[in-house]
């Protein structure tokens, strides 16, 4: 690890230039998201729009600037997707100078797993819990009440969920790099998995809108992801204590 000492001017100036390249890549993303916006809006959609059609439904514009502003809207947020890997990697490269050589070496399982799960997170909620989701909210339409859902806040509603579960899924990582660290050992997160459960519905219903379904959606993966991060942790402590006996035996074998 590099101990010597840095002017704040200087990381100030680092920061800056990381921060540069983040919404740099984060504007190009979304101006070339904005050459077809209106398919990537629909296909975004897509999960409400299938269940509105069968009963003769569409999407409705009820100000004159709110299709606009709704892609407008679709554009940052499919920018910010893909410049997803951009940001990570700046993250990754501001903090690098005070993590240890081999702690260095994370950078790209970092960048390249978290990405993944983010989209892992994002096709798991438009493949499984969207269309659940809107078929619940559609069903409570009633004789006196007739639905009419407009395009923002439809928008408004999916993007919020693209992104709380892209967070969620991120999950294994967050677990992985505290049992690497030596943060927290596996045997605590185990020992802890009752009260991780409680915890990881207190944080559905947070990142979600407010209605069980959604909130049951997330939550329950997130238990699944749990595991998977604590599985991932062991085996990397297992190499570790591997790749330790080995070196030890080597040098033993030298020292005779």
């Amino acid at each position: 690890m590099d101990d010597t000492p840095r002017p704040l001017l200087e990381h100030l100036e680092e920061l800056r230039r990381r921060l540069f390249w983040v919404v740099g890549a984060w504007a190009a993303a979304a101006l070339a998201c904005g050459a077809f916006v209106e398919d990537v809006f629909l296909l975004l959609t897509r999960p409400a729009v299938q269940v509105l059609e069968p009963k003769g439904y569409t999407l409705v514009a009820l100000a004159p600037a709110e299709l606009f502003f709704t892609y407008l809207k679709t554009a940052l947020l499919v920018g910010f997707a893909l410049s997803l890997p951009v940001t990570l990697y700046q993250a990754w490269a501001f903090v690098a100078p005070g993590l240890y050589a081999h702690e260095k070496r994370f950078a790209a399982p970092f960048v390249i797993s978290t990405t993944l799960l983010f989209a892992a997170g994002c096709a798991f909620g438009y493949f499984v819990a969207f269309p659940t989701m809107f078929e619940y909210f559609l069903s409570l339409e009633s004789e006196a009440i007739r639905t009419m859902w407009s395009v923002a806040t439809v928008f408004a509603f999916v993007s919020q969920l693209y992104l709380a579960f892209g967070v969620a899924f991120q999950l294994p990582v967050a677990i992985f790099f505290l049992v690497v660290a030596g943060v927290i050992s596996p045997e605590t997160f185990a020992k802890s998995r009752r009260y991780a459960i409680v915890a990881m519905f207190v944080v559905g219903a947070i990142l979600t809108p407010p209605d069980a379904v959604s909130q049951i959606m997330l939550s329950i993966p997130l238990v699944a992801l749990y595991e998977l991060g604590l599985l991932a942790g062991r085996l990397a402590l297992r190499r570790r204590a591997r790749a330790a006996t080995t070196q030890t035996s080597s040098l033993e074998t030298r020292s005779t």
